[in-house]
């Protein structure tokens, strides 16, 4: 099971701070930002690997389900 930033999300922030440097600010003036998005990722195969049932609440809730 994971919990973090949503990549896509993450990838979006790089490029707008690229583009601000590359049209000349300067990269201490820049506020820093983080990512607002996050997803959670249950992997069943590893959960029965391990002997862990996952409850189907979780299971509802998750952005992504490997099966």
């Amino acid at each position: 099971m994971s919990y973090g930033t949503n990549l896509t999300d993450t990838f979006r922030l790089v490029g707008i701070y690229t583009g601000r440097v590359l049209k000349g600010e300067k990269p201490a003036d820049l506020p820093v930002q983080q990512a607002t998005k996050v997803e959670l990722i249950n992997n069943l195969k590893t959960a029965r690997a391990l002997g862990l049932t996952v409850p189907l609440p979780l299971l509802g809730r998750a952005d992504e389900v490997i099966e």
